[in-house]
């Protein structure tokens, strides 16, 4: 291609140019706010000054023993003061960071570490238990680190070699930290939660995290000095990008390690939260709040949910109870939220029922994101703009991972023709709102964590009374939707829906075990494929 005259002796330097990432956002934040209170958690409050020091530190010691670009730090930490300075102090060292899961059982933690060739790792003492079985399993032996949080109450052996303080004190809080060599280069690995085959690795790059910790400043319109309360877990796609986020506007993180009514209004009435995220459990755990738990809103209260739709009976409560809510809807693969049901104010006038099938909607792009469409995965073409014409939803632009770790095939799938394919199906109205109607690989989501309902049949069909199971989506209240199990039995054989629940329990992560077990006929087609969306019908009048 011929140079124009603005290509010509106009070239990048480092006067002009330097990578995107969001680790500038602390640094920012703690040389213009230093005495901001930037960490709340229990009887600990910590200014931007020192959370950055411990960044440092964290950085600075992870380099004495080694860490360097490309290297894995893998973490099992709850929402706490050590999680955040994780996610600026492992990648200030060039390493990566891997915030697990800490749902999953030792066998998959076992893969996790095997997988990403886990240098280092941190782990929360509740969790300890079943990373010492996991790290029994797994071929890496990673340096290991406990941490003692002073807010754990329970019990829990220490596995590790050094306690995280002790750590801490071995590193420079002056470290002079690495800038990216380039802005590509990965910040984070995120596991899916595999389900077909083993979980798949989607790795972030520093200028995807910037991207879209910038659009969530603007998407969840946040002022200088917000104060964000910890519910969404922070290791699900980097708690969407908002550990980075809240330095962006020098804000307070509220820690909490778990999510009960009454800390949750605690927190938003002692420390005047204004924005929380976390799924349609969160807000169902809000309005079920006894009144002795409940406390007044200091003003109106900004709440970020994806997952299923929230039903009319919760949205309608979550206004009457001072909260704003907001629907986004995203991937592991989009770094979380790459799509928000932006809100007409003209729509406030609408009845209730209209109000609640608006906000139903997936929504439009996110500012950070170049494309959504949904398309005709075949031909590649936009579906038609009716809100009738199926299709898969793809995405294109910035804030699309790098790729899956150690996985070419599964990459290439993912970007077939230039697109992003999201195996999400759904439709797209006159105005450009998308909306979900289906997964093509019939993920539940419960509570905001995904569930493959292959693995739960697979769970199912090793009873030895089972011939044949399929699991589908039952909607919920309080969960968004949640597992439902239908059953036929072998000949001569019996078994009790309570017999398969404690099954499942046996052989499953608590939060994927069926909660309802129907004894039915499965509906099939003539070639014996079996007719979910039957079972989907059914399974809400269970």
């Amino acid at each position: 291609m011929a140079k124009t005259p603005y290509d010509i002796d106009l070239d990048r330097n480092a006067a002009n140019f330097q990578p995107l990432t969001p680790l500038q956002f602390l640094e920012r934040a703690a040389s213009v706010y230093p005495d901001h209170t930037a960490i709340i958690h229990g009887p600990l409050r910590r200014n931007y000054r020192d959370f950055y020091a411990r960044a440092r530190r964290l950085a600075s010691a992870l380099q004495r023993h080694g860490i360097g670009k490309g290297d894995t730090v893998s973490v099992v930490l709850p929402n706490t003061p050590a999680m955040l300075e994780c996610h600026y102090g492992v990648p200030m060292t060039g390493a990566v960071l891997n915030a697990i899961n800490t749902r999953l059982d030792a066998a998959v933690n076992a893969f996790t570490f095997d997988h990403a060739d886990t240098k280092v790792l941190i782990v929360d003492r509740e969790f300890s238990r079943v990373m010492k079985d996991a790290l029994a399993r797994a071929s890496v032996k990673p340096l290991v680190i406990d941490y003692d949080d002073p807010e754990f109450k329970g019990d829990g052996e220490r596995i590790g070699t050094i306690e995280y303080e002790d750590f801490l004190k071995d590193g420079d809080p002056q470290f002079a930290w690495r800038m990216p060599d380039d802005e590509w280069d990965a910040i984070s690995l995120n596991y899916t939660s595999g389900t077909t085959g083993d979980p798949k690795g989607v790795v972030y790059h520093h200028r995807g995290a910037y991207l879209l910790a910038m659009g969530n400043v603007l998407t969840c319109g946040m002022r200088r000095h917000p104060v964000y309360l910890w519910t969404l877990p922070m290791f699900h796609c980097n708690g969407w990008c908002f550990p980075w986020t809240v330095s962006i506007v020098a804000g307070t993180h509220v820690c909490l390690r778990q999510v009960r009514a009454a800390a949750m209004y605690d927190a938003i009435a002692t420390h005047r939260v204004t924005h929380l995220c976390g799924a349609p459990i969160v807000m169902s755990t809000l309005l079920a709040a006894s009144d002795a738990e409940k406390k007044p809103l200091p003003h109106l209260v900004d709440f970020a949910t994806a997952a299923a739709p929230p039903p009319e009976a919760v949205l309608a409560g979550m206004k009457a109870a001072g909260f704003n809510v907001t629907h986004v809807y995203g991937l592991t693969e989009v770094y979380g939220p790459a799509t928000v049901n932006d809100w007409h104010d003209e729509w406030d006038a609408l009845p209730l029922p209209e109000q609640a099938a608006l906000k139903a909607r997936q929504g439009v792009r996110y500012p950070v994101l170049e494309t959504l469409d949904v398309m005709d995965p075949d031909t590649m073409t936009p579906v038609p703009r009716d809100g009738a014409t199926l299709g898969e939803v793809m995405f294109r632009g910035n804030v699309v991972m790098k790729g899956y770790l150690k996985n070419k095939t599964a990459s290439d799938k993912a970007f077939a023709k230039g697109w992003f394919h999201s195996g999400d199906l759904g439709v797209i109205h006159p105005d450009g709102y998308i909306q979900l109607k289906d997964r093509s690989k019939d993920i539940i989501i419960s509570g905001g964590e995904n569930i493959s309902s292959i693995e739960v049949e697979d769970a199912l069909f090793k009873h030895p009374a089972v011939s044949a199971a399929a699991v589908v989506a039952k909607p919920d209240d309080k969960w968004g939707e949640t597992p439902c199990a239908f059953i036929e039995l072998k000949s001569g054989m019996s078994a009790t829906s309570e017999d398969l629940i404690a099954w499942c329990r046996q052989h499953l992560a608590g939060y994927k075990v069926p909660r309802f077990v129907v004894f039915a006929e499965l509906p099939k087609t003539s070639t014996g494929k079996i007719q979910k969306f039957k079972l989907r019908e059914m399974a809400k009048s269970v």
